[in-house]
C-alpha cells in the first residue's frame, strides 16, 4: 500500500456510498415492475439472516463477523438510510425488506422494550460517550467513563456505539478504548466507521493515519473503505491526492460504485477541471460501471464546457437510450451550445423534446431561446415565449427583461421598451450594465441620444463599473449629439481599455466630418494608423472619403495596398476598384470592364482626381462611370456633396466635363445645380445651366420647376411667370406647387394684375389644383383687394370637389371681414365647424378682430369666451386683440381684467398691451394711471415708443392741460425718441383750441424743420400767425403749402375751446 498517496486532505461523508441519485431505468419485462433501491447493502455489514438461505457468493467476498448480532447493526443502518431517503423527496426508492429468523425477531422485540432500539446497556454506553463531549478536551478520561461497561459490550455493540457518535473526538477516544477490550478484533468495518467520522469534519490527517493503521493491522481495504477515502478527498477539494489514491485503488483491481464515481466527477467539475472529469468518465465506462442519471448530467456539462460538443451530444443521446430523463439544466446547456454555434434548428428541436417530456424550462433556458429568436429576427416567437413564461409562472430575471427590451427596440416599440425598463427598476432587478446599455441603444435607434445619455448617467450614479462596450455606446450617444469634447474624452477612456474598435474610430471620423473639422480628422487618422487599428470596410470608406476630399493621393495608395493585403477583402468590389485605379492599371483595358467596377468607388476616384487636378484620369473615370449602371446616382451624390460644401465651381466643372463627353446629367442633378445657383442669388449661372439643359429634348418639368424657384428666390416674379407660361405652351404641367410659388411671388411684389391673370388662366384650364393652390389664390386676391373674386375662387374650389382646409376658412373670414360682411364671415366660421374641422385660435381671433373693428365688442367678447370654453387657451396675440377692442371702446375695467388674466396665464405684457392700457386711460382722462403704466413698462425693461406718449399728449391737449402736455413732450424727447406727426398735431391742436398763440408759434418754429409737410400742422401755423399779428410769416407758410400742393384748412379757429367770461 506504499503506492497510496496519503498526503492530502479529506472532504466527504460516507453517505455518498448510498447514492442519492436515481439509478438507470430498466425496461419492463413480462409486466413485472422491478423495484430499484437507491440503498445498496453496506459491504462492511454482513447478514446473519436465515441460515437455510445463505447469501450468494459475491464477486468480492467479505470477511464474516464473529458476532451473530450483526443484523442489529444492519437495522440501525437501515433506519439511518431511511432518514436520508426522507430528505431525498419523492424520487427515493424503497430498500429491500430485511429478513429475520424467529429467534432474531424475539431478540428484536426484547430490545425494543421501553422504546429503545438497542439494548439498554448499549443505549447507556452511547449516552455516556456522548456526554464526554460536554467537557473540554483533557478534562475527561474515557477509561473511567466506560469502566462500568467493561466486559458488557460485544464487538458489534461497540461498533454500534462507535457509529452513533456525532463528534469526531468521541469517536477517536471511544475507538482507542475499544481497541483495549478483549472482544476487539481489527476489522475493515470499524475502521471505515472511523474514516467516515473523520471525513465528515475534514480531519484529513487523522483519516490518513487511521487508514495506515488499518493496513498495519492486517485489514485489507475493500471498495467501501476506499470509496470512503476517495469521497473524503473529493469533498474537501484534495483532487491531486484523490486522483493519486484512485490510481492505487485501480492497481489493486477494486471496482468502485457508481456513487463514488459520481462524487469524484462532481467534485472535479465544481473546480472546473473538465479535462479530468472527462478522463475519469472514460475510465468509469471502461471499467463497466453503470452510470446513472447524475453521472450523465455531470459529464455532459463538462464535455460542453470542455469544448467537446459533439461528444456531449452523443452522450446525451446515449443517456436517453438508457431511459434516463435529462434534467432541465442539461437541456438548457445543450440549447445554449447550439445557439452559440448558430445551430438554431437543433436548439429548437431540443426545446421541443424537453417540452414533450413535460419539463418546464428555466429562465436560463428561456433566455437562451430569446437570444436565438433575437438573432434570427423571429420576434413573434420571442414574444410568444415570453407570454408562455408568464403562463407557466417562470421567474423573469434581468437578462430576459434585457432581451425583451432589445426586441421591442428592433420592432420600433420604444414606449413598450421604456415601460419594461421602468418595470425592471421598480422590481429592484436593475443592476446589470447590459440592461442599461440595451435601453440606451433603443433610445439611440429612435434618434434620441439625450435620453440614451440619461440612462448612462443613471448607470454612473449607481456606481456600476463601465465596460468597454459601455464606452462604445456612450461614444455613439455623444457623436449623435455632436458633443465633440465629451466624445473625445470617451474615446480616450475607451482607448485605455485596449485598442479602439473600427466602429468607434468610424464614429469619431464621422463626427469630425459633420463638424467640418477636416484637420482634426486627418490627425486622428494618422494616430489610429500609428496605433495599428484594424480597419474594416466601413472605416476604410470613411477614411478614403476624407483623403479624396483633400486630394491626398499617396495616403490613398498606401492605405488601399494595406487593405488589399488582407485576403478577406479579396472579393470586395469597392476596394478592388480603388486598387486597380491607383496602381496604374487602366480601368478600361483588359479584363476590367465597367460592370466589374463599383460605381461608388468611381465617385470617390472622380473626387480624388478633381482635387488633384488630374483631368486625364478624371476623364477616364468619368467615361467608365457614364457606361456603368447607376452612374447618374454617383454623379448626383458627388454634386450633392459639392453643394453641401458650397463649392459651386466644382459643380460647374463636373457638369461641363459631362457635357463635353456628349452626355447630360439627369434632371434631378441639373435641377439641384440650378437650385444651388438660385440659393446663392447667382441667376446668370442658373440661366446658363437651364439653357444648356433646355436644348435636350428629354428635359422635363423638374428643371422648369427648379428654374422657376430660382427666379422666385432672386426676386424675379415676372420672369418666373413668363417661364411658367412657356412650360405650359410646351405641354409641361408643372404642378400645383409651382403655380402657388409663382402666384405668391407676384403677390408679394405687388404684381396683382399678373397674379390675377395667372389665377384666371389656371381656373380656366382646370389644371388639377389642390387645396394649397386654391388657398394661395384666395389669399392673393385678398391682398389685391379683389374680395368678390376671392369669394368666387372659393365657389369654384367647391365645384371642382377640392376639399377646403382650416386655412381656407381663415382666409375667407378675412375676405368677408374686410368687406364688412360679418354675417358671411360667421357663416364661414360655422361651416368649418360643421365640417368637423378643429377650429384653432387663429380662426377664432380672426373673426373676433373683425367684430372689434366693426364696433361689435359684445359679439367679440362672447366668441372669446366660447373659444376658452372649447379648451383653447388664448395666446399673447389673442389677449392683445381683445385688450385693444376694449381700449378702443374706452372701457378701462375690462382692459384691466384682461391685462391681469394675461399675466395669470404666464404671459408677460408686451409693448402692444401697454399701449392699449395707456390708450384707454388717456381716453378716460386717467392721466395718472396712464403715466404709471409708462413707468411700469420701463421697470419691466420695455422701452415706451412715441405711440405711448402720443396718447397721453392727446389726452392733455384735449382738456387744455398744455403744461402737462409740454412736460410729457419734453420727456419724450429726452428719452431719445423722435416724435411723429401725431405728437406734433396733438400739441398744436391744444395750442390752437385754447388760444395759446405765443406757445403755439414757438412750438411750430421748433419743429418746422423736423416735421414732414402736413396739412393740419401748416394750416394751424398760418392761423396762429395771423391771430398773433404776424401776417408775413403766415403768408410764407401759406405760399409753401400752395407750392407743395397741400390743401389749407379754412375752418380752424384759434381759441375755439376757450371759456368765455
Amino acid at each position: 500500500m506504499d503506492s497510496l498517496n496519503l498526503k492530502s486532505t479529506f472532504l466527504s461523508t460516507t453517505t455518498h456510498l448510498h447514492s442519492s441519485f436515481p439509478l438507470p431505468k430498466l425496461p419492463l419485462k413480462n409486466s413485472k415492475i422491478p423495484i430499484h433501491c437507491s440503498i445498496r447493502p453496506d459491504p462492511f455489514s454482513l447478514s446473519d439472516g436465515n441460515p437455510s438461505k445463505p447469501k450468494p457468493k459475491s464477486k468480492n467476498p467479505k470477511n464474516p463477523l464473529s458476532d451473530d448480532n450483526a443484523r442489529r447493526i444492519i437495522k440501525k443502518k437501515a433506519l439511518y438510510l431511511s432518514a436520508l431517503r426522507r430528505n431525498q423527496g419523492s424520487r427515493a426508492m424503497t430498500p429491500k425488506w430485511i429478513k429475520r429468523t424467529p429467534e432474531q425477531m424475539v431478540k428484536y422485540l426484547e430490545d425494543e422494550k421501553n422504546g429503545e432500539l438497542y439494548g439498554k446497556h448499549v443505549v447507556a454506553a452511547i449516552k455516556a460517550v456522548r456526554a464526554m463531549g460536554q467537557r473540554r478536551e483533557g478534562e475527561v478520561d474515557v477509561r473511567r467513563v466506560m469502566g462500568s461497561f467493561v466486559g458488557k459490550l460485544s464487538f458489534r455493540e461497540m461498533c454500534v456505539v462507535l457509529k452513533e457518535q456525532k463528534n469526531w473526538r468521541q469517536v477517536r477516544d471511544f475507538f482507542a478504548w475499544m481497541k483495549l477490550q478483549l472482544c476487539y478484533r481489527p476489522s475493515v468495518i470499524v475502521y471505515t466507521i472511523v474514516l467516515r467520522a473523520y471525513g465528515q469534519v475534514g480531519k484529513i490527517k487523522l483519516a490518513e493515519q487511521n487508514f495506515l493503521e488499518m493496513l498495519e493491522s492486517g485489514c485489507e481495504p475493500d471498495e467501501v473503505a476506499c470509496g470512503t477515502m476517495l469521497c473524503t478527498y473529493a469533498r474537501w477539494g484534495r483532487h491531486k491526492a484523490m486522483l493519486s489514491f484512485y490510481s492505487a485503488v485501480q492497481e489493486r483491481g477494486i471496482t468502485l460504485s457508481t456513487a463514488v464515481y459520481n462524487f469524484m466527477l462532481s467534485s472535479l467539475q465544481k473546480k472546473s477541471l473538465h479535462d479530468k472529469v472527462i478522463d475519469l468518465w472514460r475510465q468509469m465506462v471502461d471499467k463497466g460501471v453503470a452510470p446513472n442519471r447524475f453521472s450523465y448530467t455531470v459529464v455532459i456539462n463538462s464535455l460542453v464546457k470542455g469544448g467537446l460538443c459533439e461528444e456531449a451530444f452523443k452522450t446525451f443521446d446515449e443517456m436517453k437510450k438508457h431511459d434516463f430523463v435529462p434534467e432541465e439544466a442539461t437541456y438548457s446547456l445543450l440549447i445554449t451550445s447550439h445557439t452559440k454555434d448558430g445551430n438554431w434548428r437543433d436548439a429548437l428541436g431540443l426545446y421541443e423534446d424537453m417540452r414533450s417530456r413535460g419539463i418546464v424550462p428555466s429562465n436560463y433556458t428561456c433566455a437562451s431561446l430569446l437570444t436565438l429568436y433575437y438573432k434570427n429576427e423571429d420576434y413573434s416567437k420571442a414574444l410568444s415565449l415570453f407570454t408562455e413564461m408568464e403562463r407557466n409562472k417562470i421567474g423573469v430575471d434581468e437578462v430576459i427583461y434585457g432581451l425583451l427590451i432589445r426586441i421591442y427596440g428592433k420592432l420600433g416599440l420604444y414606449e413598450d421598451a421604456k415601460r419594461t425598463f421602468e418595470e425592471i427598476d421598480q422590481l429592484g432587478l436593475l443592476s446589470d450594465e447590459k440592461t442599461f446599455l440595451a435601453m440606451a441603444q433603443v433610445h439611440l435607434n429612435a434618434g434620441n441620444a439625450e435620453k440614451a445619455l440619461d440612462i448612462i448617467q443613471i448607470m454612473k450614479s449607481r456606481d456600476i463599473l463601465f465596460s468597454r462596450f459601455a464606452y462604445i455606446v456612450s461614444l455613439q450617444c455623444y457623436v449623435m449629439c455632436e458633443d465633440l469634447d465629451s466624445a473625445e474624452v470617451t474615446f480616450q477612456s475607451l482607448a485605455k481599455t485596449g485598442l479602439p474598435d473600427s466602429g468607434s474610430c468610424n464614429d469619431m471620423l464621422r463626427l469630425y466630418t459633420r463638424l467640418n473639422l477636416t484637420e482634426r480628422a486627418k490627425t486622428f487618422i494618422i494616430q489610429i494608423r500609428k496605433d495599428q487599428v484594424v480597419f474594416d470596410g466601413e472605416l476604410y470608406r470613411t477614411v478614403l472619403r476624407i483623403y479624396c476630399k483633400e486630394g491626398i493621393l499617396e495616403d490613398v495608395k498606401q492605405l488601399t495596398k494595406e487593405m488589399v493585403a488582407n485576403d478577406s477583402y479579396k472579393n470586395n468590389k469597392f476596394i478592388q476598384t480603388i486598387f486597380k485605379a491607383i496602381c496604374g492599371e487602366y480601368l478600361g483595358q483588359g479584363n476590367v470592364v465597367s460592370n466589374q467596377l463599383d460605381t461608388t468607388a468611381l465617385g470617390y476616384l472622380l473626387r480624388l482626381y478633381m482635387e488633384c487636378k488630374d483631368f486625364k484620369k478624371m476623364e477616364e473615370v468619368l467615361k467608365l462611370s457614364l457606361e456603368s449602371a447607376g452612374s447618374m446616382s454617383v454623379l448626383t451624390q458627388l454634386v450633392n456633396n459639392f453643394m453641401k460644401e458650397g463649392d459651386i465651381s466644382k459643380v460647374q466643372a463636373l457638369n461641363d466635363q459631362v457635357v463635353k463627353l456628349g452626355c447630360s446629367m439627369d434632371d434631378a442633378t441639373i435641377a439641384s445645380i440650378i437650385g444651388l445657383y438660385g440659393k446663392e442669388q447667382k441667376l446668370k449661372q442658373a440661366q446658363d445651366v437651364f439653357t444648356a439643359a433646355s436644348d435636350s429634348p428629354t428635359h422635363g418639368k423638374l428643371i422648369y420647376n427648379s428654374m422657376i424657384d430660382a427666379y422666385v428666390k432672386c426676386g424675379r416674379p415676372e420672369a418666373a411667370y413668363s417661364l411658367y407660361k412657356e412650360a405650359i405652351r410646351k405641354g409641361h404641367y408643372l404642378g400645383a406647387v409651382a403655380i402657388s410659388k409663382v402666384v405668391n411671388s407676384l403677390t408679394n411684389f405687388g404684381k396683382h394684375r399678373e397674379a390675377e391673370e395667372m389665377i384666371r388662366l389656371n381656373l380656366q384650364d382646370d389644371l388639377g389644383l389642390d387645396t394649397v393652390a386654391y388657398n394661395t389664390f384666395i389669399k392673393a386676391m385678398l391682398e389685391a383687394g379683389k374680395l368678390n373674386f376671392a369669394a368666387n375662387i372659393y365657389e369654384h374650389m367647391l365645384s371642382m370637389g377640392v376639399p377646403p382646409s382650416i386655412q381656407t376658412f381663415n382666409t375667407l373670414i378675412s375676405v368677408y371681414g374686410r368687406g364688412r360682411k360679418l354675417e358671411k364671415a360667421m357663416e364661414m366660421f360655422n361651416r368649418a365647424r360643421n365640417l368637423g374641422m378643429t377650429l384653432d385660435e387663429k380662426a377664432y381671433m380672426n373673426l373676433i378682430c373683425y367684430y372689434g373693428k366693426a364696433g361689435k365688442r359684445d359679439e367679440a367678447s362672447l366668441l372669446f369666451t366660447k373659444m376658452q370654453e372649447e379648451g383653447i387657451k388664448p395666446g399673447m396675440v389673442s389677449y392683445n386683440i381683445m385688450i385693444n377692442i376694449y381700449a378702443s371702446a374706452g372701457i378701462p375695467d375690462e382692459v384691466e381684467k384682461l391685462f391681469e388674466a394675461m399675466q395669470r396665464d404666464g404671459f408677460s405684457p408686451d409693448s402692444s398691451a401697454y399701449l392699449s392700457l395707456v390708450q384707454v386711460y388717456a381716453v378716460c382722462l386717467k392721466y395718472t394711471e396712464a403715466e404709471q403704466t409708462i413707468s411700469s413698462m420701463r421697470k419691466m425693461g420695455i422701452p415706451p415708443t412715441y405711440a405711448h406718449f402720443s396718447h397721453l399728449l392727446y389726452a392733455f391737449a384735449k382738456v387744455g392741460m398744455m403744461r402737462e402736455a409740454e412736460r410729457v413732450y419734453k420727456e419724450l424727447v429726452t428719452t431719445g425718441l423722435s416724435p411723429n406727426l401725431a405728437c406734433y398735431r396733438n400739441m398744436l391742436r391744444g395750442y390752437v383750441d385754447y388760444g395759446l398763440v405765443k406757445e403755439g408759434i414757438n412750438f411750430f418754429e421748433q419743429i418746422r424743420d423736423a416735421a414732414d409737410p402736413d396739412s393740419y400742422i401748416m394750416s394751424a401755423a398760418v392761423h396762429i400767425y395771423k391771430y398773433g399779428g404776424k401776417e408775413p410769416e403766415a403768408r410764407i407758410v401759406r405760399n409753401s403749402m400752395a407750392n407743395l400742393g397741400i390743401p389749407f384748412l379754412e375752418n380752424l379757429k384759434v381759441g375755439s375751446k376757450m371759456k368765455t367770461p
